[in-house]
């Protein structure tokens, strides 16, 4: 029978204290920026309807950039996961729309 190492084991409960709880984990509030706003297009997984995604949006402006971009473009749209989806392919106007505030880069094809 092999050992196993002290890495893999870990104290679930204990005769002198009951039970004993996880350590709590520190987790990022979302994935690491590099500062520039992505805008690609995309219609994987979406019954062939095309999608604008924009990514490397503050977490914080999400919100608000949304509902502009929902009236710029005249169509649907929700964040999710951190990224901003707007129906249909709108990425020459929300290009133009971001250029001020963020450093916008065309992505994917």
């Amino acid at each position: 029978m092999a050992r196993r190492s002290s890495e893999n084991t870990r104290l679930v409960y204990s005769s002198e204290v009951g039970r004993v709880s996880e350590p709590q984990r520190t987790h990022a509030s979302g994935p690491p920026t590099d500062g520039i706003v992505r805008v690609s297009r995309t219609s994987s997984g979406r019954k062939g309807k095309t999608v604008t995604l924009i990514t490397g949006v503050p977490h914080a402006d999400s919100g608000e950039l949304v509902r502009e971009l929902k009236r710029l473009c005249g169509s649907g749209g929700a964040v999710k996961d951190g990224v901003v989806e707007i129906q249909g392919d709108h990425r020459a106007k929300v290009v133009a729309h971001l250029d001020g505030r963020y450093r916008v880069k065309l992505a994917g094809g």
